[in-house]
């Protein structure tokens, strides 16, 4: 199964072996956001773009599948709403057998660490691992430090802990905030043997800063971007994107 596996984290990737992806997970959380009201027209205005892969809730899948260009398609797993009382709390409402009949070519599972739930969390996540990768699917783990032991999520040290727990469980490709330097995001990359992809957070007040970010993680080593908000709210989507292909192209050089 791992050939089988590697082949389709290629289909995450470009030509370059670069992920570019796109989440658009959000609406289950927040409701319909600005940018994803309509799943439909944001898949059609970054489709052939450069996106390497969309990210979407099995409910919003059906609706796109058939327009995906070379786009692959993650199903995401885990589901909360942040008008519960236990928000940091994430669930697994999709099988990996379900995600796969929907023409999923991999998967995602959100993982909260640092709350009193997390060792559930951990439980799921290890149970979707086992499960994909007897059906020959990749993992995208989406790793962050939250819940009451968090002061800071975007603190190094947790960080670099939630990556290693990513790959230790058996993830595919991990997930994680840019720590906000190159030194300690160094860190990071080496203490794991896994893909690791940096996640976008909430809308920054300037897109200069959200390509200063990007810049730092893949100079530190980042294999790619994870990136909703910073892309599907920008005026642009499609020139946002070709910059931060830009930049990849730059750095490579």
């Amino acid at each position: 199964m791992i050939n089988v596996i590697n082949r389709r984290i290629k289909r995450l990737t470009d030509r370059k072996g670069r992920f570019i992806l796109v989440p658009m997970d959000h609406g289950l959380t927040n409701g319909p956001l600005d940018g994803i009201v309509d799943i439909r027209e944001t898949v059609a205005k970054l489709s052939g773009s450069g996106v390497t892969g969309f990210i979407l809730h099995k409910g919003m899948a059906r609706y796109v599948i058939q327009n995906l260009e070379d786009e692959a398609l993650i199903i995401h797993l885990s589901a909360g709403n942040a008008l519960s009382p236990h928000q940091n709390r994430k669930r697994i409402i999709t099988t990996v057998e379900e995600a796969i009949s929907l023409g999923a070519d991999a998967v995602s599972v959100h993982v909260n660490i640092g709350n009193e739930d997390d060792s559930d969390m951990l439980s799921d996540f290890g149970e979707v691992v086992s499960e994909a990768h007897s059906l020959g699917i990749p993992v995208l783990a989406m790793m962050y430090a939250r819940g009451e032991k968090i002061a800071n999520q975007f603190d190094p040290e947790y960080i670099a802990i939630i990556a290693r727990v990513a790959d230790e469980v058996g993830a595919d490709i991990v997930k994680v905030y840019y720590t906000g330097d190159q030194e300690s995001f160094r860190k990071v990359v080496k203490g794991v043997r896994i893909p690791v992809v940096i996640a976008g957070g909430p809308k920054t007040d300037s897109e200069e800063k959200f390509l200063q970010m990007v810049r730092g993680a893949m100079i530190s080593g980042a294999a790619g971007i994870s990136i909703g908000r910073n892309i599907w709210q920008s005026p642009d989507p499609r020139k946002t994107v070709h910059k931060i292909i830009e930049i990849m192209e730059e750095i490579e050089k």
